[in-house]
């Protein structure tokens, strides 16, 4: 049966094989599409890659390109901070150092003028003094005079009179009392 089979095989066309015909036309076919695609679809895509790869490219160095202008970006900015920073901190010691240069200045104003107000005040206290004493002078040696011509019985007009006795008494009266003190 096998013989059989093998015999009927033979005259008859065989489907999984294919007749040498087509075998023909096919690999022409084939050959005949490698050579279209070849020539025209492949530098296509040839083209189409480059481009592609281009734009990547590009947009990889754009990037780049970015990333380091913005790194240069932030150390002008990190630059421009750091001296904001020292001008800042420059200002607020220009200003501590002003400031106590103005309370010096100050300081010095007002014992100037509290030294000014306490030699004035005691000038005055000075002259008032003075005043005082010479009214007190005046008044005294009125009375003086007036007791001592009670006393003695006579007149004391006479002006150069009474005055040398106003001045011997209050003389006495200021040697008693320094004597005292001491």
């Amino acid at each position: 049966m096998k013989t059989q089979m093998l015999l009927a095989a033979e005259g008859e066309h065989n489907p999984i094989v294919p007749a040498p015909a087509e075998i023909v036309v096919g690999l022409i076919s084939f050959l005949l599409l490698l050579f279209v695609l070849w020539k025209y679809a492949v530098p296509r895509f040839e083209k189409l890659y480059a481009e592609r790869s281009e734009r990547i490219e590009g947009g990889i160095a754009k990037a780049e390109a970015a990333q380091a202008e913005a790194q240069r970006t932030l150390e002008q900015y990190k630059e421009q901070l750091a001296e904001a920073r020292a001008e800042a901190a420059r200002i607020r010691d220009d200003a501590r150092a002003e400031g106590q240069q103005i309370l010096d200045e100050m300081r010095t104003q007002a014992q100037t003028e509290s030294d000014r107000i306490v030699s004035q005040g005691q000038a005055q206290l000075a002259h008032q003094r003075a005043q005082i004493v010479a009214e007190l002078r005046a008044d005294l040696g009125r009375q003086a005079v007036d007791l001592a011509g009670r006393v003695v019985g006579e007149s004391l007009e006479d002006e150069a009179r009474r005055r040398g006795t106003v001045d011997r008494f209050l003389d006495d009266l200021e040697a008693t009392s320094a004597r005292s003190e001491s």
